[in-house]
């Protein structure tokens, strides 16, 4: 059975890569309902829309969401982000956002295996704030910080659940509750109180700054990370470097109880600089596609899929090229 899926190649290089990560789920048996849709910063420059109400009750209906990347340099910062990233994860209830960190043999943190589990609909990101006597040398912004005991316990709940799925079963909470001791404060009680229904599974806590450093110095100690929105969006970008850079760095946003589609997307942005000349890297894009299969219930797709991304792991050449190589792999 074919599954709806909608494809947004957006800008930049998303397209490219999202054209390799479609052939690679193709070649490993997955049947696509393939749904394209035109959002990004080329669509905004022309009509001036983000994310129509009509486009987004079309996206519900789906199975999932593929994702490239958009932004173009022409559109102003936060148009796309709030208006389409942003308004997706809301209007979606995506409050997941998991990101896998592996390192491949002979690789830089060869052996190092962590997932992160972001919550994506809270924190700062809710846009809470404001601006008082804008433009003058008097004013103030303010941008608050919005946590739920809600959505911090399914959050930390899919985390706990996670863990408990994987060899290790540890569980590490990343805050700040020295210093932010209200939004800190809830996540650790919340943490505390949904730990006591996984016995089975060993708990740490690192504040965030002393989590960079063991991020850079000694990421073996990780086996699954639950953090808030801000720190997670900064963390998984330096784990992307100990996974082989952003070029390989994937992220599902998750609605796990499945009211919706999920989206999935490679995190390095659309890279307009290098757009069109074969040297994007398709692998997060490939590994994003994985991840999609597995939660449309693909195993056998995925381990396919891994399969051929860790024999082609030293090929190099264009985008095509590589893409070619794995999907000649599935």
């Amino acid at each position: 059975m074919a599954h709806r899926v909608g494809i947004i190649g957006g800008d930049g290089i998303g397209p490219e890569v999202v054209g390799v990560a479609l052939k690679v789920v193709r070649a490993a048996g997955v049947e696509l309902d393939q749904v394209d849709y035109d959002l990004g910063g080329r669509r905004y420059l022309a009509t001036g829309e983000v994310l129509p109400d009509s486009v987004l009750d079309e996206l519900r209906g789906l199975d999932a969401i593929l994702l490239g990347a958009v932004g173009t340099p022409e559109v102003p910062p936060g148009v796309l982000e709030r208006g389409l990233l942003l308004k997706m994860r809301f209007a979606l209830d995506l409050y997941v956002n998991l990101r896998p960190f592996k390192a491949g043999p002979g690789r830089h943190n060869d052996g190092v295996d962590f997932l992160v589990v972001r919550e994506n609909t809270e924190g700062t990101y809710a846009g809470e704030g404001g601006f008082l006597r804008q433009g003058t040398p008097h004013e103030i912004a303010t941008q608050g910080s919005v946590n739920t005991r809600m959505g911090v316990e399914r959050c930390v709940r899919f985390a706990f659940e996670l863990a408990r799925s994987r060899e290790r079963k540890h569980l590490t909470l990343v805050h700040k509750t020295n210093v932010l001791t209200f939004a800190g404060d809830l996540w650790q009680r919340t943490f505390d109180d949904v730990a006591r229904s996984f016995d089975d599974v060993g708990t740490a806590y690192n504040h965030v700054d002393a989590a960079c450093i063991y991020f850079v110095h000694d990421p073996g100690r990780y086996d699954v990370i639950v953090t808030d929105n801000l720190f997670g969006d900064i963390l998984t970008d330096l784990g992307g470097a100990i996974g082989g850079g952003i070029g390989r760095a994937a992220s599902a946003n998750l609605n796990p109880a499945r009211t919706g589609p999920s989206l999935f997307e490679p995190v390095h942005g659309s890279a307009p600089d290098i757009a069109g000349t074969g040297q994007a890297d398709p692998r997060a894009a490939v590994i994003s596609a994985a991840m999609m299969c597995d939660f449309l219930g693909e195993g056998d797709a995925v381990a396919r899929i891994q399969k051929a991304l860790d024999t082609t792991d030293d090929v190099k050449g264009t985008t095509t090229q590589i893409g070619d190589a794995i999907a000649a792999a599935c």
